[in-house]
C-alpha cells in the first residue's frame, strides 16, 4: 500500500506528493484541492479523500455582516461558473421571505438569463476535455452577451431582490438568436468530438444510483446515474411552470466518465429551447423590479429556497431576525456533493486516470467550500 497527497491547482504550492495537471481550461486548475490518496499494490487507487477547505471564500459569514442589497454582490462569487444562477438563488429566497412578487418581465428575463448561464457553464465544462476551439469560441459570445447586458463578464450582478438592474433590448434578444443558432448548428460536431474524447473511459469512474443518492449528487451528474431529478420540471420556479413542453430531462443509468458527459451534453438544446421561448416575454412592456425602500429588512423568519443551477440544486437558507442583514444565510451547493461521490467513483482507477475522472465530476472549488 502506498499513500500519497494529490495536489490540485494552486496547492501544488503546499505539501504534497504529485501534481495533477489538469487542463487550463477547467475551474479546478486555478483553485486548491488536495485528495489524499491510498494505491494498492497493482498502483490502483484504494482509497480517495479530498481535502477541502484550502480556497474557503468566507461567503456564509460575509453575508451576515452586509445588508441584503449588498449581499447580491456576494452571491456569486463561490461558483463562478454558475454565478449568475447563485445570485439569482439569493434573491428568490430573500424575495419569499418578504412577500415580493417580482413583475412578469423579470420573471421571463430572469428564466431567459439563467438559461443561458446553464449553456455557458456546459460549454465550459464540454471543452476542458475535448479543446474544441469552434466550442469554446461559441462560449465566449455568449460571456460576452451576458457582459452587454449585466456589465460583468463573470460575475453578472445583475439580479435585484424584487426583479433586475435593467431590462433587455430589442438589439441584444437578435444577437442571442444569432449566436444560438450558430450553436444548434455546431451540436452535432460538438457531440461527435465529446464522444470521442471520452469513449475510452466507457464504464470507467462509475457513479451508482445509490451513491448518487447517498452523497445528495444531482445535476448533469446525478442524472447520469439515474437520478430523473430536475428542480425546472418537478417544483416549478420562474417561468418554467409555463415551459413544461420544453422541458425534457435527460438520464442515463450507465453512471460512468461518458455518461456525465452526454448529460452535459444534452441538456443544452433544452435551455436553448427554453431561452427562445422566453424573448417576447422578456421583451414586453411593464417594470423589471419592485421599488424598494432605502435599508431593506427581512421580517423575522426562516425560510428556504432552491434552483436547479448549471452544476445540480444549490439550496439557500435563510434565517432573519427582522434586521437588515441576515442572520444566517446557510448555502447547500452542488460541487460538495460531486466531489465526496468522485472519491467514491475513482476506486479501482490507475492514479493516470484520476485527472480525466475528476474533470467529469463537474465541480468549482470555491462552491466546495464557500
Amino acid at each position: 500500500m502506498q499513500e500519497l497527497l494529490v495536489a490540485v491547482g494552486a496547492a501544488r504550492y503546499l505539501d504534497h506528493d504529485v501534481v495533477l495537471e489538469l487542463d487550463d481550461l477547467h475551474p479546478a486548475s486555478h483553485a486548491a484541492l488536495q485528495i489524499r490518496l491510498t494505491l494498492d499494490d497493482q498502483g490502483l487507487i484504494g482509497a480517495a479523500d479530498p481535502q477541502v477547505g484550502l480556497l474557503h471564500r468566507s461567503a456564509e459569514k460575509l453575508f451576515e455582516a452586509r445588508d441584503y442589497r449588498q449581499i447580491m454582490m456576494l452571491a456569486n462569487r463561490h461558483d463562478w461558473l454558475s454565478a449568475f444562477s447563485s445570485e439569482l438563488g439569493v434573491a428568490l429566497t430573500v424575495e419569499a421571505a418578504m412577500g415580493i412578487i417580482p413583475p412578469p418581465r423579470a420573471t421571463w428575463t430572469r428564466t431567459l438569463l439563467a438559461e443561458m448561464n446553464r449553456v455557458s457553464a456546459s460549454l465550459l465544462l464540454l471543452g476542458a476535455p475535448t479543446r474544441d476551439l469552434p466550442l469554446l469560441q461559441l462560449r465566449e459570445k455568449f460571456l460576452a452577451l451576458q457582459e452587454s447586458a449585466s456589465g460583468g463578464r463573470v460575475h453578472p450582478m445583475i439580479n435585484r431582490i424584487g426583479g433586475l438592474a435593467h431590462p433587455l433590448t430589442q438589439e441584444w434578444v437578435a444577437e442571442l438568436q444569432i449566436i444560438t443558432a450558430e450553436l444548434i448548428a455546431r451540436l452535432p460536431a460538438i457531440s461527435a468530438v465529446t464522444e470521442s474524447a471520452t469513449a475510452n473511459f466507457a464504464g470507467r469512474a462509475v457513479l451508482s444510483r445509490t451513491d448518487a443518492l447517498t452523497f445528495g449528487v444531482t445535476g448533469p451528474v446525478g442524472r447520469a446515474s439515474g437520478v430523473d431529478l430536475d428542480l425546472r420540471r418537478d417544483e416549478p420556479y420562474l417561468a418554467y411552470g409555463e415551459l413544461t413542453e420544453f422541458l425534457l430531462v435527460p438520464t442515463s443509468t450507465d453512471g460512468d466518465l461518458p455518461a456525465r458527459y452526454r448529460m452535459l451534453l444534452e441538456q443544452i438544446p433544452v435551455s436553448l429551447n427554453l431561452m427562445l421561448a422566453c424573448t417576447d416575454n422578456a421583451l414586453g412592456g411593464g417594470e423589471i423590479n419592485v421599488p424598494l425602500p432605502k435599508v431593506v429588512k427581512v421580517p423575522e423568519s426562516t425560510t428556504y429556497g432552491q434552483v436547479e443551477g448549471p452544476l445540480g440544486v444549490s439550496g439557500y437558507l435563510l434565517v432573519s431576525i427582522g434586521a437588515k442583514s441576515p442572520w444566517r444565510l446557510k448555502l447547500r451547493t452542488p460541487s460538495l456533493s460531486n466531489v465526496q461521490a468522485m472519491a467514491a467513483a475513482v476506486i479501482g482507477l490507475p492514479l493516470a486516470d484520476l485527472g480525466d475522472a475528476l474533470m467529469s465530476f463537474f465541480f468549482v472549488v470555491g462552491d466546495i467550500d464557500r
